[in-house]
């Protein structure tokens, strides 16, 4: 018993410590040179949209939470924003093959569609993210309108060809 009273102890100083290790955040100093709106316009509507529900994870300025202050959340939160990053960086899209952004904008829409983006774990704390049918229906159709330009650009295998 005294030694699981003494290991007790390592559980409250263990956590004490891990709050002076904190990730790198997410913030860059200057607008990315490669952001989506160099690529194609994007409306005003849509811009807000982007903004509430998907650059914290999928851009390169995160607004932080309070509790990102608090270990162990920040490396949750910082393994969550680089996976999002990793799968699509709203501010690197312009460097983006034709076919990746192809297939991206089809995931967007895919996933807005569906409910799976915001994630349910990202809207658990922001409530304003949640996306109604409308804003909805407003990135789908701007998804839509940029891969039709992206078809008329491109040979239609070009974009949708599958890598070896």
């Amino acid at each position: 018993m005294k030694r699981f009273l003494k290991f007790l102890w390592i559980i409250p100083i263990a956590f004490v410590l891990i709050q002076f290790i904190h990730p790198e955040k997410n913030i860059a100093t200057s607008p990315s040179e490669n952001r989506i709106e160099k690529v194609r316009p994007v409306p005003k509507e849509l811009q807000t949209i982007f903004a509430t529900s998907c650059y914290d994870c999928h851009g390169n300025n995160t607004v932080y939470p309070w509790y990102n202050n608090i270990q162990p959340v920040a490396w949750w939160l910082s393994s969550h924003i680089n996976d999002g990053k990793r799968h699509l960086n709203f501010d690197e899209f312009a460097t983006y093959s034709p076919r990746r952004k192809y297939s991206k904008l089809k995931e967007i829409e895919e996933l807005v569609n569906n409910g799976e983006m915001p994630s349910p774990s990202y809207t658990l704390a922001h409530r304003d993210a949640i996306l109604d049918a409308h804003q909805k229906e407003v990135v789908a159709n701007w998804c839509q309108d940029f891969r039709k330009s992206l078809e008329a650009q491109y040979p239609m295998d070009s974009l949708t060809k599958e890598k070896k």
